[in-house]
């Protein structure tokens, strides 16, 4: 027992170093994902034996994972926004959202929630909590209170966030089916989907007693993400769970909040900016030409066409970098990867908006340098998860948990889940990081595979809100630099609550052996 809790804490070494180096020297995310690449493949070579080669291209296949397709999908997504903010659309979807309703309790739904959930299923990285957060300010929502609903409302949505990157990426580290898999974490994450805009409008509203007159448009705008959203998983597969449940939960929401018609309580009433310019349909359409674009495009390159996924999904190349094993392999789809498809529609729908090719290329550029640490955060993150993959530090943790917990281990998955994301800020991360060892924990306890995995996924959920990067990010939009820690105190009890009753919910489903 002594060598397995040796072993243990060394391979945790690289995450301890993680959470000090974040959280306690605050150092910015890539330095500290650098140093932990470092602590990882000294490790690797001094207590796992593993050679100086195989470390290296070890730390080169995830930096090349990390590169295609996840680098890609993170500047199209992000540069998309870019543009459409460059071209003023974004100040036409702004007015179209806000002209729906007076009421607060409406507007944090259909801003924070439904076009929050949409920005995360396009994006990602913080976008759903600076744009919303910022927006909700703009009509007079307490900086605080709109940056605390947007942390909470971005949780849910993260496991499918960035066109379903952290949900593809746990599929490819674990070999598991990615359209089971989302069709497990969806299932997983319903109940919590239903309860968050309930607790959004308690957070807006000052509590339960805001729930007074809008609990039927509350359910239901839970309802049109949660169905939507499985439904895509099963049919669709992990890219675009969260973008077609966003945009049914958008129309129906908006359609629900015009057909109100009882007077807005004064205590909830806020007076909502006038457009400028009369809304047209060409208008609107041209405002969200690179979204609509983006939606249209990847779902006729989905497996549900497969006369055009299967031709554009075989121009690929597989590649063995890994040294250390011939038959761990990687393999490049060239054209058919979100990545590619959304920067050509971005590049479409800027040419509709009438932007000058010139110019999007100068914001494609400005957009590179703003991710630029960002993709160094990325590259020696997935660098490290795959050292720690290969030399045996995983199975390490793994072996740990399970022996010391045994049958009540999946107590610890989501745990774990959300404890990468918080470290990290990245659900993706978070999949690279603990990915293998739930994989390795339900085969070494006899549960089922995908739904341990999904576990993880289902913490990250728990995780995001806390992340001390999603909390910068929103502080940073609302001008509120130096109160993290207030917002951390606030939505540490959202995030430390969902953690538990996340942890027992895994567990029964394991005694009931639930998954695929």
């Amino acid at each position: 027992m002594l060598d397995l809790l040796i072993d243990f804490v060394l391979a945790l070494m690289p995450i301890l170093w993680l959470v000090l180096a974040l959280c306690g020297m605050k150092m910015e995310a890539w330095k500290a994902s650098l140093g932990a690449l470092i602590v990882a493949g000294v490790l690797a070579m001094a207590k796992w034996h593993m050679t100086p080669f195989n470390a290296l291209t070890a730390a080169l296949e995830g930096m090349a994972m990390a590169i295609w397709p996840i680098v890609i999908v993170i500047i199209a997504a992000v540069f998309t926004y870019n543009l459409t903010v460059h071209t003023g659309a974004m100040e036409t979807i702004k007015g179209m959202l806000t002209s729906v309703s007076s009421d607060m309790r409406v507007l944090v739904l259909l801003i924070g929630w439904c076009f929050g959930g949409f920005l995360e299923g396009m994006a990602g990285f913080g976008t759903a909590v600076a744009i919303p957060a910022s927006m909700l300010m703009a009509l007079g929502f307490d900086p605080i209170t709109a940056i605390l609903a947007c942390l909470v409302s971005n949780g849910v949505p993260t496991m499918f966030g960035s066109i379903g990157i952290p949900t593809t990426t746990l599929a490819s580290i674990t070999g598991l089916d990615p359209t089971n898999l989302a069709l497990t974490q969806a299932l997983q994450v319903a109940p919590f989907v239903l309860a968050t805009p309930f607790l959004m409008v308690m957070i807006v509203g000052g509590g339960p007693k805001a729930l007074k007159g809008v609990i039927p448009i509350t359910l239901i705008t839970g309802l049109a993400v949660c169905i939507p959203e499985i439904a895509a998983a099963a049919f669709i597969g992990a890219d675009l769970p969260m973008v077609v449940a966003s945009v049914v939960a958008l129309v129906v929401t908006f359609v629900v909040a015009l057909k109100m018609k009882k007077p807005v309580p004064p205590e909830y009433a806020l007076e909502t900016p006038k457009q400028e310019e009369a809304l047209t349909p060409k208008t609107a359409l041209t405002a969200w030409a690179p979204f609509i674009l983006i939606f249209v495009i990847l779902v006729l390159t989905s497996k549900l066409v497969p006369f055009i996924n299967g031709p554009l999904s075989s121009i690929k190349t597989t590649v063995n970098i890994y040294q250390g094993d011939p038959n761990a392999t990687l393999t490049f789809t060239w054209i058919n990867t979100p990545g590619v498809l959304i920067l050509i529609c971005g590049i479409i729908g800027g040419l509709i908006q009438g932007c000058p090719f010139g110019e999007m290329m100068g914001v494609l550029w400005s957009t590179c340098k703003q991710m630029s640490k960002t993709i160094l955060t990325m590259l020696a993150v997935l660098g490290c998860a795959k050292i720690m993959g290969y030399s045996g530090m995983i199975a390490s943790i793994a072996a740990f948990f399970v022996g010391t917990l045994g049958g009540l281990y999946p107590l610890m998955a989501p745990v774990l889940g959300a404890l990468g994301t918080f470290v990290t800020g990245s659900g993706t991360s978070s999949e690279v990081l603990f990915g293998s060892v739930q994989q390795q924990a339900a085969q070494a306890i006899g549960a089922n595979e995908y739904w341990l995995c999904a576990a993880n996924s289902l913490g990250v959920s728990a995780g995001k809100m806390l992340s001390p990067q999603s909390i910068a990010i929103g502080t940073a939009a609302c001008g509120l630099m130096g109160k993290d820690g207030e917002v951390l105190g606030k939505v540490a009890p959202f995030a430390f609550g969902f953690v538990i009753v996340m942890a027992v919910f895994i567990q029964v489903g394991v005694m009931m052996g639930l998954g695929f």
